[in-house]
C-alpha cells in the first residue's frame, strides 16, 4: 500500500509546467481511532476561560438535583444544547482574607489563587498565564485574550501583579491578528517564512548577546531583573521559532472570512453580536494551532450593558431594582443574566461545532467560566456559581451539576491545573490555599 505522510503533495505536468497540488487533510493522516495523529502524537489540549459579571438570581439558577441528568431551571435555560458538554458547579466560596473590592475580589481569587489587598492590582499571575507557560510556549500566540464589552479596560488576565493583558475589544482587529498577513496556514501546500519574522528573530538575538555581557557587570539586583528580561526575551524567541517552520498539518483548522466590523456600544444585542464573532474567531485560532489558552470576556464584574427600553446598566439595576414580591427575584437583573448564559451556550457551542478526530474539537478542551459575585445586590462572595466546559481529551466528565457545599472556589483552578499536567502540590494562599479536586468531574 501506498505510504502517505502528512506533508504528500502531488506533482504532475501541465502543458509542459510542473504543477504541485497538496492534498486536503485526510483520514489516513490520523491513527486507526481518530483520536490521535498517524505518529501517534496526541491532539492538542487547550485551556480557555469565560467570563460573566454580576453572577445570578439563586432561586430560578440554582438545580434541585445534582449529578446527571439535572432539570435546568429558568435563567439557565438557554444551555439545554450544550448540558451534555458543561458542568455546572454551584455553592463554591471566595476568602476574602482581610480585605474587600466589590466586583473584584471575587473573580481574583477564582483567577489568581489569593485574594487582592490593594484594589485593582492582582496579587499575582492569572491561572491562564500560569498553564500557557505549560503548554502554550510552542504555538504563535502564547494566549490570547478578548472581551466582547467594547471597552479596552477589560481585564480578566494577569501577567503578573502590575501588568494586565490587555484584551481585544475588535471582532475585525482580532481577526486581523489571528489570520492576516503573519498567519500561516497549517494545511498549506507550501511554507515560506515570513521576512519580518525573521528579521524580528535577528534583532531579538542580537539583544540577547548584549544582555548576556551586561549581566557580567551589574550586581545581584539589577542581574536579577535582567534574568526576569532576559526570561522573557526567550519566550519570545521561541514564539518566533515557532513562526520560522512549517507548522503541523490542523484538519480542523479552516479560516473563516474576515467578518463585519461590529457596532459599539453596550445594549445587549451589540454585545452578544461581538461575542459571537469572537468565540468563533478563538475556536478556529485553537483549532488552528495558532494558540493552546485563550480567554473571552462577556462583561465587566460591574457590567454596563443595558436593555432596550429599560434605563438602568446591568449593574445599576442589581442593586436599585426591588425584588419582586410573586416572582422573589429581580426580573430585570435575571434578564441581563439570562443574555450572559445565552452566550456562555454560544461560546461553548463554537468549539463544539468544529470536528476534530473522531470528535469535536471541545472534546479537547478545558474551559473554565467564572463571576465576580454570586448575589450582586449584596456583593456575596458565598454560594458562588462556576461552569466548565469541555472534556479535557478524556480526563473530565461532563453533563454534571455539582454542589460544592462550601468548597473553596480555587478548587476549581486547581483542578484545571493538574488536569493540564502541572505538578502543583497545592494552589493559593491564605484561606484559599488548596490541594483538593473537584472528584466529581474527574474521568
Amino acid at each position: 500500500m501506498t505510504q502517505f505522510n502528512r506533508r504528500r503533495v502531488l506533482r504532475g505536468m501541465l502543458g509542459g509546467s510542473a504543477v504541485t497540488v497538496g492534498l486536503p487533510l485526510l483520514n489516513v493522516f490520523l491513527n486507526g481511532n481518530g483520536n490521535a495523529m498517524a505518529d501517534g502524537t496526541s491532539m492538542p489540549l487547550r485551556f480557555g476561560t469565560w467570563f460573566w459579571g454580576l453572577g445570578m438570581s439563586k432561586s430560578i439558577f440554582v438545580p434541585k438535583q445534582t449529578g446527571a441528568n439535572y432539570e435546568l431551571p429558568e435563567e439557565i435555560e438557554s444551555l439545554k444544547p450544550i448540558q451534555k458538554n458543561m458542568n455546572l458547579l454551584t455553592n463554591l466560596v471566595a476568602y476574602r482574607d482581610g480585605a474587600f473590592f466589590c466586583h473584584y475580589t471575587g473573580w481574583v481569587v477564582f483567577r489568581t489563587g489569593s485574594s487582592p489587598q490593594v484594589n485593582d492590582q492582582a496579587p499575582g499571575e492569572s491561572i491562564d498565564v500560569t498553564i500557557a507557560n505549560q503548554i502554550g510556549r510552542g504555538t504563535r500566540f502564547k494566549s490570547l485574550t478578548a472581551a466582547a464589552t467594547g471597552d479596552i479596560r477589560t481585564v480578566v488576565s494577569y501577567e503578573n501583579a502590575n501588568t494586565p493583558n490587555s484584551s481585544e475589544v475588535s471582532p475585525i482587529n482580532l481577526y486581523t491578528r489571528l489570520f492576516g498577513p503573519d498567519f500561516q496556514d497549517p494545511n498549506a501546500p507550501t511554507f515560506t517564512p515570513s521576512p519580518k519574522i525573521m528579521v524580528r528573530k535577528s534583532a531579538l538575538s542580537s539583544v540577547t548577546d548584549e544582555i548576556k555581557d551586561l549581566e557580567r557587570y551589574v550586581g545581584a539586583e539589577d542581574k536579577a531583573r535582567l534574568d526576569q528580561y532576559f526570561t522573557g526575551l526567550r519566550h519570545l524567541e521561541q514564539q518566533f521559532d515557532q513562526q520560522l517552520i512549517k507548522p503541523e498539518p490542523r484538519p480542523a483548522c479552516t479560516p473563516a472570512k474576515a467578518p463585519k466590523e461590529s457596532t459599539m456600544g453596550n445594549e445587549a444585542s451589540l454585545v452578544r453580536q461581538r461575542h459571537k464573532m469572537m468565540a468563533e474567531l478563538l475556536a478556529m485560532a485553537a483549532a488552528c494551532d495558532q494558540t493552546r489558552v485563550f480567554n473571552l470576556s462577556w462583561s465587566n464584574a460591574s457590567s454596563n450593558t443595558t436593555k432596550p427600553g429599560y434605563d438602568k446598566p446591568h449593574h445599576t439595576c442589581t442593586h436599585e431594582e426591588p425584588v419582586d414580591e410573586k416572582l422573589g427575584y429581580q426580573p430585570n437583573a435575571s434578564w441581563f443574566a439570562r443574555r450572559s448564559f445565552e452566550a456562555w451556550a454560544e461560546y461553548v457551542g463554537a468549539f463544539a461545532a468544529i470536528k476534530e478526530g473522531d470528535g469535536t474539537l471541545l472534546d479537547n478542551c478545558f474551559i473554565m467560566a467564572n463571576t465576580d459575585v454570586s448575589y450582586a445586590r449584596v456583593h456575596s462572595l458565598e454560594e458562588m456559581p462556576a461552569f466548565t466546559a469541555g472534556r479535557a481529551g478524556g480526563k473530565i466528565k461532563t453533563g454534571m451539576h455539582v454542589d460544592c457545599k462550601g468548597g473553596q472556589g480555587t478548587s476549581l483552578g486547581y483542578t484545571a491545573m493538574k488536569i493540564m499536567g502541572l505538578d502543583a502540590e497545592s494552589w493559593g494562599t491564605k484561606s484559599n490555599q488548596t490541594n483538593k479536586t473537584i472528584n466529581e468531574i474527574l474521568a
